[in-house]
């Protein structure tokens, strides 16, 4: 019994001493231990510019002039529209330019309508063919959205319609 305290005695004290040096600070004409500590490495940052002076805005990204919104107007205004069915769409890149949908319910371009039914909006768009299956989805500019009233956070029903040239 007195052998299994003293060998427990000198494990505690030799697993103690691995804690000493932290405690106590090596002198300085002592070499470092071989021992490398590694400093944890801050997550990088998503973006290298600086952040913007000024809120940006809906109105800030959409480029179109009043022109090009009224002539979107009122080309949509035309009859002689083919439906081609109902789509969400989720709000496309907001830095490309312009009134477009790209959506697969089109299979080549084509200039079409988008119905807003919640509002009664309707918007002239250019039709981009999209991949993917026919409820998969579009997805709409930012000019067509603000015409549209649409919510930009929202996931809105729209209706699709092939514009007869």
């Amino acid at each position: 019994m007195r052998n299994s305290v003293v060998i427990f005695g000198l494990g505690l004290v030799l697993g103690g001493c691995a804690q000493v040096e932290r405690v106590f600070a090596p002198k300085a004409d002592v070499p470092p231990a071989e021992s490398v500590v590694t400093e944890p490495q801050s997550a990088p940052t998503a973006s290298t510019r600086p952040p913007a002076n000024a809120p940006q805005t809906a109105a800030a990204f959409d480029t179109t002039t009043p022109q090009e919104r009224a002539e979107a107007v009122a080309v949509a205004a035309k009859p002689g529209a083919r439906d081609l069915g109902v789509t969400i769409a989720s709000l496309g890149a907001p830095t490309e330019p312009g009134f477009w949908l790209k959506t697969p319910l089109v299979s080549a371009a084509a200039k079409g309508r988008v119905d807003y039914p919640a509002n009664g909006k309707s918007v002239a768009v250019d039709l981009i063919p999209l991949d993917g299956p026919e409820g998969a989805g579009s997805r709409m500019s930012l000019a067509a959205f603000r015409l549209l009233e649409a919510p930009l956070t929202g996931l809105p029903e729209v209706r699709v319609h092939l514009l007869a040239e």
